[in-house]
C-alpha cells in the first residue's frame, strides 16, 4: 500500500465519520456505553474475586479436638488432616495453654477474670485451617468432623457462600452482557457506514467503472468504522476511570475493612480490552456492510 493511498483512505475516512455527524455520534455514544457497562461488570467481579482470596487468607476454620486426647495425641491428628484433605493451605496447632493465653490479650485490662483457672483450663487443643479454595469450605468441614479425634470444626461460610454466589451471578451477566452490547455495537458501526456507501453509491459506481479494486473501495469505510470504535473505546475508557475512581473513594470511606482495587493497578489492562473491542466492533461492523456493498 503506497504513502499517498494510506493519506487518502485516512481522508476519506475522517469525511465518512464528519458525513453523517448525528449517527456517528450515535455510533460512539453507544460503543461507549456498551464498553462502561461491561467494564463495570467486569471490575466488580474482580473486586469479587480480591475479596474472596482476602477471604481465603483470613476467614479460616476452627477445628476443636476432643477434650480426652493429650497434647501428642491433639498433634497427631494434624499429620491425618494433612494426609487426608488436600484443600488445606496451611493449618496451625494451639495448644489450650496457647489458647487460654490468646483469649487473655482479647481481654486486655480484664484479664483478672482469667485468674486461678491456669491449672484447670476448660479450653482443648485446637488448629486453624486456612483453605485453598473457598467455595469448598462446607465440604472440608464435613471431612475435618469425620477425622477421628475430632470434637468438631466452625467456620463463618455464610459470607463466604454469598459472596461466591454473586460472582457467579456477575460473571453470567457480564458475559451475557458482552455477547449483546457487542451486537448492538456492530448493528450501530454497520448502519453508520451504510448511510455512508448509500450517499456515495454514484462515486462508488464510478470507481468500480474506471477499474479500481473492491480493497480501495473498502479501505476508507474500514477506517471510518475503526475511528468510531477507537474513538468510542477512548470516550468509554475515560468514563470509566473517573467513575471508577470515584466509587472507589465512596466505597473506601464507607467501608474501611474493604479496599477496592485502585485502578491504576487495572489501568493497562482495561486501556488494552476497551481499545482492542473498539477496534473489532468498528471494523467488523463496517466491513460486514462494505462486503455486502459491493456484492450488489
Amino acid at each position: 500500500m503506497k504513502r499517498y493511498e494510506i493519506i487518502y483512505f485516512f481522508r476519506e475516512g475522517i469525511r465518512g465519520v464528519f458525513l453523517h455527524g448525528f449517527m456517528s455520534f450515535a455510533a460512539v455514544s453507544v460503543i461507549a456505553a456498551c464498553l462502561l457497562i461491561m467494564g463495570s461488570f467486569s471490575l466488580i467481579a474482580i473486586n469479587i474475586d480480591r475479596i474472596i482470596e482476602e477471604l481465603r487468607n483470613k476467614n479460616e476454620i476452627l477445628v476443636v479436638i476432643n477434650e480426652d486426647l493429650s497434647r501428642s495425641e491433639a498433634q497427631s491428628i494434624g499429620t491425618r488432616i494433612n494426609r487426608t484433605i488436600d484443600n488445606i493451605e496451611s493449618l496451625r496447632f494451639i495448644d489450650k495453654d496457647e489458647a487460654l493465653e490468646n483469649y487473655r490479650e482479647r481481654f486486655g485490662d480484664q484479664q483478672n477474670v482469667f485468674e486461678g483457672i491456669e491449672d484447670r483450663n476448660p479450653l482443648r487443643h485446637r488448629y486453624l485451617v486456612q483453605l485453598q479454595d473457598v467455595s469448598l469450605m462446607r465440604e472440608t468441614i464435613d471431612k475435618l468432623e469425620s477425622i477421628n479425634g475430632v470434637e468438631y470444626a466452625s467456620a463463618s461460610f455464610e459470607v463466604t457462600e454469598f459472596i461466591l454466589s454473586m460472582r457467579g451471578i456477575v460473571s453470567a451477566v457480564s458475559y451475557t452482557l458482552i455477547i449483546m452490547l457487542l451486537g448492538v455495537s456492530v448493528f450501530i458501526i454497520s448502519n453508520t457506514v451504510k448511510l455512508a456507501t448509500f450517499d456515495r453509491r454514484e462515486e462508488i459506481g464510478i470507481m468500480k467503472i474506471v477499474g479500481a479494486t473492491h480493497s480501495f473501495i473498502r479501505w476508507p469505510f474500514v477506517i471510518e468504522g475503526f475511528l468510531l470504535g477507537v474513538t468510542g473505546a477512548l470516550l468509554g475508557f475515560f468514563l470509566q476511570w473517573s467513575i471508577y475512581s470515584s466509587l472507589t473513594g465512596m466505597v473506601n470511606g464507607l467501608i474501611p475493612a474493604f479496599n477496592m482495587s485502585p485502578f491504576s493497578d487495572l489501568l493497562v489492562i482495561v486501556f488494552m480490552l476497551f481499545i482492542v473491542f473498539g477496534f473489532i466492533v468498528g471494523v467488523l461492523g463496517s466491513s460486514l456492510t462494505i462486503r455486502k456493498f459491493l456484492r450488489m
